[in-house]
């Protein structure tokens, strides 16, 4: 069985290129696979690896007193997720492109994943916002959530700037681990929202603490399983090998896709 982690935290590391050097080094010699990445302004991972690889990490992760106490999300699978382990430095841990925006020295208040099930019961009056790119929502998103139609999180500010609704109206943003609402939820008070509240831990994070209730279809993750459902587990969504988009088990059956070759979302791209 492998486990499967993956956390963030916002921080100021002043040491990127050292830390980076020092946790490829760690990894490969576990065995781990996966990703991680350091900016000046935190650390990203996700890394899969037996539960005494994992072990070792996150011991090895906690020497330095900076990264002691990161939330994880915990899955497993059968088989190892990742194909290699990826070090990198980056200007941003999640890019956006506004230096002005630093979680490591204010971020919006959060609300757990419990209490927001609360509000969606009781059908309060909030705007239920996803912050994720468009191919993720295709995949399932809250019941009632808007959808900002963008490509990428950096034209997230855009986007937020013409939704045309009440800047006092309490708004609830999500995300598939937190990370991206981090930042988001700063950009909309910088706008002048006032009741700006990000989902605890993502929307991962919800699943496993309330399941799938007022969720609809699954959720894009950013490895080989591609998405999971309400209960963590692996589904039967697909990607194009070509252009990278997720395609559900409906899509799959189209007369327009064909392994390694294109999908009803690149066919027309292919043959020009």
């Amino acid at each position: 069985m492998i486990v499967n982690i993956a956390g963030y935290k916002f921080i100021n590391i002043n040491n990127t290129e050292e830390m980076k050097d020092k946790f490829l080094e760690k990894c490969l010699d576990l065995g781990l696979k996966g990703t991680i990445y350091f900016s000046n302004n935190g650390i990203n991972f996700f890394v899969a690896g037996t539960q005494e690889m994992i072990d070792k990490y996150i011991h090895f992760m906690e020497l330095d007193e900076r990264l002691v106490g990161i939330s994880l999300k915990i899955s497993y699978t059968e088989y190892q997720p990742f194909r290699r382990m990826i070090v990198k430095k980056k200007k941003e841990i999640i890019a956006l492109g506004l230096d002005e925006v630093r979680p490591a020295e204010y971020t919006s208040p959060s609300i757990n994943p419990k209490e927001l099930k609360k509000w969606l019961d009781e059908e309060r009056d909030i705007l239920l916002l996803d912050t994720r790119n468009d191919y993720e929502l295709r995949i399932g998103t809250f019941e009632k959530a808007i959808d900002l139609d963008i490509k990428t999180f950096r034209e997230f500010p855009f986007a937020v700037e013409k939704l045309d609704v009440d800047k006092n109206k309490t708004v609830v943003m999500f995300c598939t681990g937190g990370i991206r609402c981090e930042k988001a939820s700063v950009v909309m008070e910088n706008q002048g929202w006032n009741n700006v509240f990000q989902l605890e831990g993502g929307i991962l994070n919800y699943f496993e603490e309330v399941g799938g209730e007022h969720w609809n279809g699954d959720c894009f993750v950013f490895d080989q399983r591609v998405a999971l459902n309400s209960e963590l587990l692996e589904t039967e969504i697909e990607m194009c090998f070509i252009c990278r988009e997720p395609l559900s088990k409906e899509e799959q059956k189209s007369e327009y896709y064909k392994i390694m070759e294109y999908c009803p979302y690149c066919i027309n791209k292919n043959k020009k």
